[in-house]
């Protein structure tokens, strides 16, 4: 059995009672598994056996305020609200705890506290440290990066006149950060790193407040989870669950949907994994279709890393020295990240070439990992545009013909429209569609032109007896947005409109005849399209 903590005279009375009962809770025999306590600056949890149960310590700290009971059973009933929105087989419930401190009774009223109960689950399952071991997969992000897609684009959004939406909050918040973290570091060029990151951060923040007021008035701000980083999602069922979100605070929660998912995008970043860093940013903006976001991504993703930057300065200045020196050079790897996204501009134009089946999407999905790049499907817009999912079929569900001539048009349009967005906001951008016309090819070209940016053509391979057998199994497993048959691939195959000779000069080849280790080990060719971007 773990004991209580000690008891000290030097705390409140009311901490003082509950730190009694929770010892009273660890005496021998009121659990059938004796439990063992995780304390943290707010809240004690006991687990014992299959549950858990989080009591929060009567505290008045200056972003929270638990001091009474009532606010405890209200942000008790809060934390049970907001977190089974995502996790509803861990947070089971609220309990009542009566009796007296020397001996209380779970379950009894009235209430002395309140406690939230939830289902235990092993530590060793989170995603940073399955991360830590190696055991975080890809179909790991592309499971997370529909349960947020999914979890963002189903809540309501706030209303443009709410205090949410007030876009000088946003720069309050960041320049807490830079307020608060002089004070907690000692060397020059910590400082020096520090003003560098506060004066690119004003930079962004300037340029970006047109699109902050845009992205409030059209929804994006939302009751969100607001704590989304690697440590509080865990695996269950080979399912990521995100858990432990913010109740304490409507400010911190009530934030734009792009603020959430870069958290996590830069935690994966500062981990040193940005491969799926970009899968999951990937697969979100696939789902949600919110490629105006990039516009923001880069305030976002430097403001999350400032945030842990400050944890991790303030748990320097508390731990022993070896922890210290541990925590000062992950709050050094949080200046560099944030620096590093407000400053690195690369913003290049690809789009992939070539028939149904030859392995566009496989090379897009390779090339966006390996280069930090937006992705932008012609099959997935083609289907938003006409108001249907990704995987749906469009002949049971419109009368529409989404690949008639001006459907087709429509989407080559968007296409243009969401990549001059991208390159606006400093990214590579892959336009993963057939291309197989010159003037499609040429629209591209020229926008790449306007805004003096590296073009590439990638065109991919494949011998045409493997093009059919693939296409016809993707036509009968019905796992992709693309929709192209067999019939549909010969008739391309005949219409399609060889590169021209003006064209290769821009034009990479990618032979595809392979498994996809061999597209990504096809070392000359990646060579060839890192020159083009150089």
């Amino acid at each position: 059995m773990t004991s209580a903590p000690p008891l000290s005279a030097n705390i409140s009375p009311d901490l003082l009672r509950q730190q009694q009962l929770v010892e009273a809770l660890c005496a021998s025999g009121y659990f059938s598994h004796p439990p063992k306590i995780e304390e943290t600056h707010i809240s004690w949890v006991l687990l014992t056996g299959r549950d858990a149960y989080k009591i929060k310590k009567a505290v008045d700290l200056e972003f929270l305020d638990f001091s009474t009971i009532e606010a405890r059973h209200f942000y008790c009933s809060e934390e049970l609200r907001l977190n089974r929105r995502l996790a509803p087989d861990l947070y089971l419930d609220v309990v009542a705890i009566g009796g007296s401190p020397e001996q209380p009774v779970l379950g009894k009223k009235p209430a002395i506290e309140y406690a939230v109960h939830m289902r235990r689950f092993a530590q060793s399952n989170k995603m940073d440290r399955l991360l830590a071991r190696g055991l975080i997969t890809s179909a790991h992000i592309d499971k997370l990066a529909a349960v947020i897609a999914n979890f963002h684009t189903a809540l309501p959004p706030a209303a443009a006149s709410s205090p949410f939406c007030v876009i000088a909050a946003i720069q309050t918040a960041a320049l807490q950060n830079f307020a608060q973290l002089p004070q907690l570091l000692n060397e020059l060029h910590d400082l020096a790193a520090l003003g560098a990151v506060r004066v690119a951060s004003e930079l962004e923040y300037t340029a970006c407040e047109p699109l902050f007021r845009q992205r409030a008035d059209k929804g994006y701000v939302r009751e969100c989870h607001g704590d989304l980083h690697l440590g509080n999602i865990v695996v269950l069922n080979d399912m990521p669950t995100p858990f432990d979100g913010i109740e304490f605070s409507i400010s911190l929660r009530w934030i734009d949907v792009i603020s959430e998912i870069s958290f996590t995008v830069m935690d994966l970043l500062q981990r040193g994994r940005p491969q799926l860093a970009w899968r999951l940013l990937d697969k979100y903006l696939e789902i949600t279709g919110d490629y105006q976001g990039c516009g923001v991504l880069r305030f976002y993703l430097a403001y999350r890393a400032m945030v842990r930057a400050k944890i991790a300065a303030i748990r320097a200045g508390q731990r022993g020295v070896a922890k210290a020196r541990l925590e000062l050079k992950n709050c050094r790897s949080y200046l560099r990240l944030a620096h590093d996204c407000l400053t690195r501009r690369r913003p290049a134009l690809i789009i992939t070439h070539g028939l149904p089946g030859c392995g566009k999407s496989t090379f897009a999905q390779i090339a966006l990992e390996r280069l930090g790049a937006i992705r932008i499907r012609s099959d997935v817009e083609r289907k938003r545009l006409f108001g249907l999912a990704a995987l749906a079929d469009s002949k049971a569900q419109t009368d529409a013909d989404i690949y008639s001539e001006d459907a087709t048009r429509r989407t080559y349009a968007r296409l243009h429209e969401l990549a001059r967005g991208v390159i606006a906001a400093g990214f590579p951008v892959i336009v993963d569609a057939a291309f197989l016309r010159h003037a499609e090819r040429e629209s591209f070209h020229t926008l790449a032109k306007e805004l003096a940016v590296p073009f590439v053509i990638a065109s991919l391979q494949t011998d045409a007896a493997l093009l059919t057998e693939r296409v016809a199994l993707r036509s009968r497993q019905g796992s992709d947005a693309s929709e192209a048959d067999v019939s549909v691939l010969q008739k391309l195959q005949v219409v399609q409109e060889p590169l021209r000779d003006h064209e290769r000069a821009t034009a990479v080849t990618f032979i595809n005849n392979g498994d996809v280790e061999a597209l990504r080990s096809a070392d000359e060719a990646w060579k060839m399209l890192d020159a083009h971007l150089v």
